[in-house]
């Protein structure tokens, strides 16, 4: 899940100011968290606190914790949609499809071994917001690809794995550069972060290539960076970096998470 941070962080100052190359610090005293953070810090504490076999009670936890960090932080930088559900007296699902359930899944897919497991808990964690079939499906293959990556399976099985369940990868970041353009759903950004870090050979270069194609800067790059964390070990000075960055109620959950699911 720190990945994921770490992508929010450094993408932060490039959501509505996209660059278009790779030539940038990853180091920049002017990041912030967004509600990336925020909320995958939410689904982090849900999930440690839930019965992960019981599906009522996972969905129960995760709406409370959503909505209480969520209130907790009421300029994180929310999408409209999600704001008016935040601030409802009734959360019910919105049938969303945007990429905030991608976003947010990474700790589903380190609590658990087990694929199916780790579906199912991706597709909770989605759908008591975003229950779209679109939202359901960024969240699964942001998921599958994290425990594919930390099982250190190779570059081109994950690759096989995410087009045969989910989505046609058929294009390189040096292609779509030029012209993509900002875009919150899923089915137009998850595709982008994931063939980010599937065209990495680090770390930082695949918190690099996610922001290099603009768009939604920081969300991309905490779908890209979740994944990549699996995959790579993450430089102490980001981890240092993120952590500076957090106030100590969130870093509290980030590190109980750490000390109970990855063990950096």
């Amino acid at each position: 899940m720190l990945g994921a941070i770490i992508g929010d962080i450094v993408g932060s100052i490039y959501e509505f100011n996209n660059i278009k190359t790779k030539e940038f610090e990853l180091i920049n005293e002017r990041c912030f968290f967004t509600d990336d953070t925020v909320l995958t810090v939410a689904v982090a504490q849900a999930l440690m606190d839930s019965d992960l076999d019981n599906e009522e009670d996972v969905k129960n936890r995760l709406t409370k914790e959503i909505v209480d960090w969520g209130r907790q932080y009421p300029r994180a930088g929310y999408g409209l949609r999600f704001q008016n559900w935040l601030w409802d007296d009734v959360h019910t699902p919105y049938n969303s499809f945007g990429n905030g359930s991608a976003m947010r899944v990474s700790p589903a897919a380190w609590i658990s071994n087990d694929l199916d497991q780790v579906l199912r808990l991706a597709k909770n964690t989605a759908e008591v917001t975003h229950n779209h079939p679109e939202g359901i499906k960024g969240a699964q293959a942001t998921a599958a690809a994290i425990l594919l990556a930390g099982k250190k399976k190779s570059m081109k099985e994950i690759r096989e794995y995410i087009e045969d369940n989910y989505y046609k990868l058929g294009f390189t970041l040096g292609e779509i550069r030029p012209t993509y353009k900002f875009n919150e759903t899923c089915q137009d950004t998850v595709p982008q972060a994931i063939v980010a870090f599937l065209e990495s050979d680090s770390f930082e270069d695949a918190i690099k290539n996610a922001i290099s194609i603009g768009g939604d800067s920081d969300t991309i790059a905490a779908i890209t960076g979740s994944i990549a964390e699996a995959y790579y070990a993450i430089p102490q000075s980001l981890y240092d970096f993120a952590m500076s960055k957090l106030d100590a109620r969130l870093k509290k959950v980030v590190r109980k998470f750490i000390n109970l699911y990855v063990g950096i």
